[in-house]
């Protein structure tokens, strides 16, 4: 029997099963399996504490430098279509 305002965690033996429903709800699905539900601290699920955050999962140096080398391999691109359209604009003024 569950304590009134006791939070409950699950688990899913397939987590890439979970249908994503935005605003971070998840649903269980066939292919997640049925969830296992256990108060904070038993043995295989997490805890809670309180006045605590959870810490970001996000790398800002890695997204940063993975935005620059995107930004620049599509101006390279971009010169690249440029250079063509310069190209074939001048081949058809020579006929």
């Amino acid at each position: 029997m569950q304590d009134v305002g006791q939070l409950q965690l699950a688990t899913f033996v397939n987590e890439a099963g979970l249908e994503a429903r935005g605003g971070n709800l998840f649903l269980a699905t066939a292919a997640s399996g049925q969830p296992n539900v256990a108060s904070p601290g038993d043995p295989g699920f997490g805890q809670l504490r309180q006045g605590y955050l959870e810490a970001s999962n996000v790398n800002p140096v890695a997204e940063i430098t993975a935005l620059i080398t995107a930004q620049r391999a599509y101006e390279m691109n971009s010169r690249v279509v440029k250079t063509v359209d310069e190209m074939l604009a001048t081949t058809s003024q020579m006929r």
